[in-house]
């Protein structure tokens, strides 16, 4: 991609895991973009945008010191003013974002699709229209990551290490071989973004193709609401440490068609 035909943005958010988050959205993206900066608030952005203009700043509300809010105000008096889509956990101040001319209004979890969607009001905005590129392959030795958050640090938790991911009330529960981690994400988007690594086989619960080993009918599983037959509920072993989940009646073919193209 031509940084030159790019699409220039900057990243506004205290919080380092969202802007991470951001970036690997951006980074799936169909369109031309180009990060060209984070900062971690108002008084950093304005500091950045002074040395090197964006084209749009994908920004949060609530961050100390000047808000998002205000920081937007600032940024209509650039020359030229770069085009605001606002990134954030609180719906409450979608009026006074469109009052300040916001392309769009985000809520946190950002799903992919409306990601692509804002960004290409920007591209309109600006003249450009939404030009679909290709998007190279990564290269061989690069591994897909999940961004977690464990204990005040940010970690990269390899998309091969995933055993299951299951969600329990407002979390969802990542767990690999060794450890077991708590997302924000909706399983939603967790099964959109890893795609054909991992099959659902309950409204609650995807498990990654390659750890499964055996699916059978199991006795005391009909508390997670799975298919049940003669007293027992249909339910996936597995590896490495053989680890049962149900699997609801729903998902029951889509499981079976699952596994029979991997030869299980």
């Amino acid at each position: 991609m031509d940084n030159n035909d790019s699409l220039r943005l900057m990243i506004v958010d205290d919080e380092p895991l969202a802007r991470m988050r951001l970036r690997g959205l951006l980074a799936d993206l169909a369109l031309p973009v180009n990060v060209a900066g984070e900062a971690g608030s108002a008084a950093e952005a304005l500091h950045l945008l002074s040395r090197a203009p964006v084209d749009a700043v994908l920004l949060d509300i609530h961050m100390p010191g000047s808000d998002g809010l205000a920081l937007a105000r600032r940024l209509r008096q650039c020359d030229p003013a770069p085009a605001v889509v606002f990134v954030t956990a609180h719906a409450e101040h979608a009026l006074q974002a469109f009052e300040i001319d916001a392309v769009d209004y985000l809520t946190k979890p950002v799903r992919r699709a409306r990601l692509e969607e804002a960004l290409g009001r920007v591209l309109q905005r600006l003249g450009r229209g939404v030009r679909p590129v290709p998007v190279a392959a990564p290269p061989a030795t690069e591994v897909p990551v999940l961004v977690v958050s464990d204990r005040g640090r940010v970690l990269r938790v390899p998309v091969p290490d995933v055993v299951y991911l299951k969600a329990e009330q407002k979390y969802v529960t990542l767990r690999t071989c060794e450890h077991s981690y708590v997302l924000d994400d909706a399983l939603s988007d967790l099964e959109e973004r890893l795609g054909a690594a991992v099959v659902r086989i309950h409204r609650n619960a995807l498990v990654a193709r390659a750890a499964v080993r055996a699916l059978e009918r199991r006795p005391g599983l009909g508390s997670e609401g799975g298919a049940e037959e003669g007293g027992e509920t249909w339910a996936v072993r597995l590896a490495p440490h053989g680890d049962w989940l149900a699997v609801s009646r729903r998902q029951l073919p889509a499981v079976r068609e699952a596994l029979a193209s991997e030869g299980l």
